[in-house]
């Protein structure tokens, strides 16, 4: 199985501290050493880095870690795997467009049957069934809406009605966004909490780090983050019933 990093955020804010215990999991703490992937948000658009080495002995996820890049958008990924050889292509997070804006997708989870999904114009590059899944469900959006977007709380309705279906073909944890919103749907093991004031100290649980919010940030800021495994071990996280989806906008949860 792989594990899923989502951020959602009402002003840009860097994940630097949750990508620093994930990228933990990535071959040392957790068995995802065989790639990894995280996509940002500016505005409409996607600043995406990747790699098909461990994450843990990465420079390049070693740069993001460090490096404050600021999203109100972000989604990130661990991968072990199980469909697909261990290549570029197959690492997530995987992002295409549709209506002028970008869609980027993760998933965790092992599907079968999946070669028989349709997919119409949206063709998967790798050789997954994380991304046949994804191009099958950006595919049914299209053929649903096939003249313009139908707006974006719609479009997010429409897909939680098809992840059922994927979820009969095995585990399938997912996250899925647009900038804008941030969907997540859990199979059998998702997690999430909202930071906001008033902010205190959270701590690593994978990596001896701390760090006080309350120095790094403003009383107006709000924080979602979800993860496959909670990534500190001194604040409370919502644990996701199998076959919930739950959609975020600006780090807050929102109705779909």
């Amino acid at each position: 199985m792989c594990e899923l990093l989502g951020m959602s955020a009402n002003v840009p804010t860097d994940i630097c501290f949750s990508f620093k215990g994930l990228k933990e999991r990535g071959g040392r703490t957790g068995p995802h050493k065989d790639g990894w992937g995280v996509a940002f948000y500016q505005n409409k658009g996607v600043c995406t880095f990747k790699d098909a080495l461990p994450s843990y002995q990465s420079e390049i996820a070693r740069l993001v870690s460090d490096y404050p890049i600021k999203s109100t958008a972000v989604i990130a990924h661990v991968r072990q795997a199980n469909r697909g050889r261990v290549a570029l292509e197959n690492t997530h997070p995987f992002t295409r467009e549709l209506w002028g804006r970008y869609w980027t997708y993760a998933h965790n989870g092992q599907l079968s049957g999946y070669q028989a999904l349709p997919v119409q114009r949206f063709q998967p590059v790798g050789t997954t069934d994380s991304e046949r899944a994804f191009c099958f469900l950006l595919s049914k959006l299209a053929e649903r809406y096939p003249d313009k977007s139908p707006g974006p709380k719609a479009a997010f309705r429409y897909i939680s009605r098809l992840l059922p279906q994927l979820q009969q073909l095995g585990v399938f944890n997912m996250l899925l966004t647009d900038g804008e919103y941030l969907l997540a749907f859990c199979s059998t093991k998702l997690h999430w909490l909202t930071r906001r004031a008033p902010f205190g100290v959270a701590r690593l649980s994978d990596v001896d780090v701390d760090i006080d919010f309350s120095k790094e940030t403003t009383p107006n800021d709000v924080v979602t983050i979800i993860a496959t495994e909670p990534l500190t071990n001194n604040e409370q996280w919502q644990k996701m019933q199998s076959g919930e989806a739950q959609l975020f906008r600006f780090g807050e949860p929102a109705r779909l």
